[in-house]
């Protein structure tokens, strides 16, 4: 009778906390769309799929999965140089989105999970703030 009433318990917590942290994500990917529609899709395009050879797509980008500090430290502090995505290289220069870290979240959220881009670990606040710019 124990197991049975500890075992529905942490079905019931696990649940509870599954559906909690995914209705939070989707809040962050809806705040973070509005923010990409404002400063991103200009470059990056409404499908992610950015300019070949210019603007490195975001769409099924291995550069996000691969390289998830430098993908935050590149919108808080922009970037510049060589980067090669999806096997393509991109030499340009991406300015500071001038978003607060809660906001890089929030877009992050939105890229990383957008665009046929699936990752199951949300970028927080906090994790943005520990990118420190080098």
């Amino acid at each position: 009778m124990k197991i049975t009433s500890i075992i529905t318990c942490g079905a019931i917590y696990g649940l509870t906390f599954f559906s909690n942290s995914q209705e939070e994500l989707a809040k962050s990917m809806a705040r973070g769309k509005e923010l990409y529609k404002e400063s991103c899709i200009t470059c990056h395009l409404a499908n992610g799929e950015g300019v070949k050879g210019t603007f490195p797509p975001l769409a099924k980008a291995d550069f996000l999965t691969k390289y998830p500090e430098k993908s935050i430290r590149a919108v808080k502090f922009g970037m510049s140089g060589a980067i090669k995505v999806n096997g393509v290289d991109y030499n340009n220069a991406m300015p500071p989105s001038g978003f607060a870290d809660d906001e890089i979240a929030d877009v992050m959220n939105y890229i990383r999970n957008s665009f046929g881009n699936k990752n199951t670990q949300p970028v927080t606040e906090k994790m943005v703030a520990a990118v420190k710019e080098k």
